[in-house]
């Protein structure tokens, strides 16, 4: 099964702030899956690094004050497109973020304020059916699946 995964997740330095974290459970869903490695941000034309986004009133504002939305729209419709060349019905994604954040993100103030909401390539994902899947619930995930 092809699972879509933030590249991040797999320690590629592609975060806002050039950084990579390797989930723990990497070895084990190597094992069992083949994971697509995806950065919705990248995809949308985005340096790394780049200046941190949140989402505030449907567009997302760098805290540069840049209207990045476009990028946004764009890498989380290239993600989709990625998914269906793969056929994923799964994406394992970076939790809080703009792009992959899924039930919760930041609020656009720049505080650290959590909101209910998803990223913008989440949303998409899930709006075409794809179950999302936080780096939290991972180990949840593969004792299901």
């Amino acid at each position: 099964m092809n699972i879509l995964i933030s590249a991040c997740l797999l320690g590629v330095n592609c975060r806002y702030d050039g950084s990579g974290t390797e989930i723990p459970e990497l070895k084990e869903l190597l094992s069992k899956y083949t994971l697509i490695p995806i950065c919705p941000e990248q995809l949308g034309g985005l340096s790394t690094p780049r200046s941190p986004a949140e989402i505030k009133e449907n567009k997302v504002i760098s805290i540069d004050l840049n209207d990045v939305t476009y990028e946004f729209i764009k890498g989380a419709e290239e993600t989709l497109k990625l998914a269906k060349l793969y056929n994923c019905k799964y994406a394992i994604l970076k939790e809080r973020s703009p792009s992959c954040g899924s039930g919760k993100v930041y609020d656009g103030t720049f505080s650290k304020t959590l909101v209910d909401g998803d990223g913008f390539a989440a949303k998409l994902l899930k709006e075409k059916g794809m179950e999302i899947i936080g780096e939290t619930e991972i180990a949840d995930f593969l004792k299901n699946y």
